[in-house]
């Protein structure tokens, strides 16, 4: 009889945040993979839980997958933990989640803490719809790709983002949205949690020695403007792609933007630039 896969959050700080849930199964299953055997070791010595552990991340994670899933398949349950909070979000997961599903394997999710949601609770901005982005690319064309669909974009926006990199994201998120309210969420469920309220340049002269993973909350942009797209669609062809060029896009995307902005096929728009 086959096992099953538990994906378990762990807390994302405070160590009161485990559930019992996520106790009981990681005392009843055969194996626990891990991020970082020795980083969750301290956890589950903590629960004074024994279990075999596997080193599982994302530059393993595809040649390891195969072996887990095997010894689920031979009756084996076997539960996934992350270094803090709940694995696939952001963190590895999503590849074995979808081969186990593949092979039939039952899926298990065992909730509990999560950053995103954690920083939200307490953010203060509109929380009935937000789009999620984890951390930003570092390919710069990539990066340029997001930073414009976080400007276009009307929900309360989400992202993750290192000390060491907070200061030049914020100056990205600047360039792109403009002044906007934010909130930052640091140290989140531990003793020197703080939340840093005010526009980006505020914001950016508040941190003083970034410390901790960030969580950025960027509040919806209800001003979005329908209007911005009539101002785009007034400029020639030839100037509307220019605005997306500079932006970073490439050429297939920009046309597919504009075909969007003007409520035309991408056909026409192809056909225009190729004559």
């Amino acid at each position: 009889m086959k096992g099953k896969l538990y994906i378990v959050a762990t807390p994302i700080g405070n160590l009161d945040d485990i559930t019992l849930r996520a106790i009981n199964t990681l005392k009843q299953v055969d194996i626990i993979i891990a991020e970082d055997t020795r980083h969750s070791l301290k956890l589950l010595n903590h629960l004074e839980i024994t279990k075999p552990l596997i080193s599982y991340h994302r530059h393993n994670e595809e040649e390891k997958t195969d072996m887990i899933l095997n010894k689920i398949e031979e009756g084996n349950n076997i539960a996934l933990i992350s270094d803090a909070g709940t694995p696939v979000i952001s963190d590895p997961g999503e590849f074995i989640v979808k081969e186990a599903l593949e092979r039939n394997i039952d899926v298990v999710p065992i909730p509990g803490a999560c950053a995103i949601i954690t920083a939200l609770m307490a953010a203060g901005v509109n929380t009935r719809s937000f789009t999620f982005y984890g951390f930003l690319s570092l390919n710069k064309k990539i990066r340029n790709k997001e930073l414009e669909q976080i400007r276009s974009n009307r929900n309360t926006i989400i992202l993750y983002e290192a000390p060491h990199k907070i200061i030049n994201t914020l100056k990205d998120l600047e360039n792109y949205v403009g002044d906007r309210k934010i909130v930052l969420a640091r140290e989140l469920t531990k003793i020197h949690e703080e939340f840093i309220r005010g526009t980006i340049e505020e914001i950016q002269e508040k941190i003083t020695t970034p410390k901790g993973e960030y969580v950025i909350i960027i509040d919806e942009n209800s001003d979005i403007d329908t209007n911005e797209e009539n101002e785009l669609n007034k400029l020639t062809l030839e100037e509307h792609f220019e605005y997306y060029k500079k932006i970073g896009l490439d050429k297939k995307d920009i046309i597919k933007k504009i075909a969007k902005d003007r409520n035309v096929p991408k056909n026409e728009i192809y056909q225009h630039f190729i004559n």
